[in-house]
């Protein structure tokens, strides 16, 4: 989807303007893959705009770091404040935020380690991410996910987004919203840029960390909402064939928010509808970031828009 620009953009502690944010032909990043990043939303809400889980995506950005040897220069409460700075700078809610860190320009080399630390946000309206009003129509990709010890899979990287780019551009080619990974041993693992869950006789399962899956924050919202509404949950590795029997499947994640599939390599999912069980996790979940619920679980940090820009 075209990116839409905004004012400003946060580098390594002041707001520059968007058309200044540029970095060299020659840094490390561009050659070599060097960068870990998150994707938060702000969420309008009938007094203001909230940015969902905040501190929980800044320390996962630190987790990814650390993972990289990527020593950032500024803790997690800071960079929760820069966040909060360039929204209400931009005046744009709701809003995706991109957080990013990566290593820039000073060595050519695998060996990363003296080349200095560039920290970039931006944020910018955006939209619906997984195509499909009435649910997404996916595929098995013949793709697999990251095995175990090659790359880090708890590490949100950029490098690690090569193997989405496949999933989803097959897809894609092949006339599916998106693609749904295998891991290295044939187990269901995640979608291309989303965590998977499906509902079999009232039980949610999902994909556990170790099935190379990413460390969603998204993913665990549901698994606390879900245990809050009395569902029984279990993460455990399933089989591929699990798609194409089971009663309800959804995708999780900041871009895809909760996302029910329709049908799976053209086999429909249930009726094809959104089912109850996600039918009650997805109304929780909007309500609650949409602030027609309380924000029971404190995952909603306030900012003052000036300016409200539908996205």
């Amino acid at each position: 989807m075209p990116l839409q620009t905004t004012t400003h953009i946060w580098h390594n502690g002041r707001l520059i303007r968007w058309e200044d944010a540029n970095i060299h032909v020659m840094s490390h990043v561009v050659h070599y893959g060097s960068s870990v990043f998150e994707g938060i939303r702000c969420y309008q809400q009938p007094n203001g705009a909230g940015i969902f889980r905040l501190q929980e995506h800044m320390a996962r950005l630190h987790d990814s770091a650390k993972i990289y040897r990527m020593p950032l220069p500024f803790t997690i409460d800071q960079l929760a404040e820069a966040v909060v700075d360039v929204v209400e700078a931009n005046g744009v809610a709701p809003c995706y935020i991109r957080p990013i860190a990566f290593r820039g320009y000073g060595e050519i080399g695998v060996n990363p380690l003296r080349a200095p630390v560039e920290i970039y946000i931006a944020n910018f309206p955006w939209g619906k991410y997984v195509p499909g009003n009435d649910g997404a129509d996916v595929c098995v990709s013949s793709w697999s996910r990251l095995a175990p010890n090659t790359m880090p899979s708890l590490a949100k990287a950029g490098a690690n987004y090569m193997n989405s780019q496949l999933i989803r551009m097959e897809a894609e080619i092949n006339g599916y919203s998106e693609g749904i990974a295998l891991d290295v041993n044939g187990y269901l693992s995640e979608g291309s840029g989303e965590n998977l869950f499906v509902v079999r006789g009232g039980i949610l399962y999902t994909t556990p960390l170790a099935n190379s899956v990413l460390n969603g924050i998204t993913r665990s919202s549901v698994l606390t909402i879900a245990k809050d509404l009395g569902i029984e949950v279990i993460e455990q590795s399933m089989p591929r064939e699990l798609l194409y029997i089971c009663d309800e499947a959804f995708f999780t994640g900041t871009a895809a928010e909760v996302t029910h599939l329709r049908s799976v390599d053209r086999i429909t999912v249930g009726d094809g509808t959104m089912g109850p069980i996600t039918r009650a996790i997805h109304d929780e979940f909007f309500a609650l970031v949409n602030g027609t619920k309380p924000d029971r679980f404190n995952w909603l940090t306030p900012v003052e828009v000036k300016v409200p820009v539908t996205a």
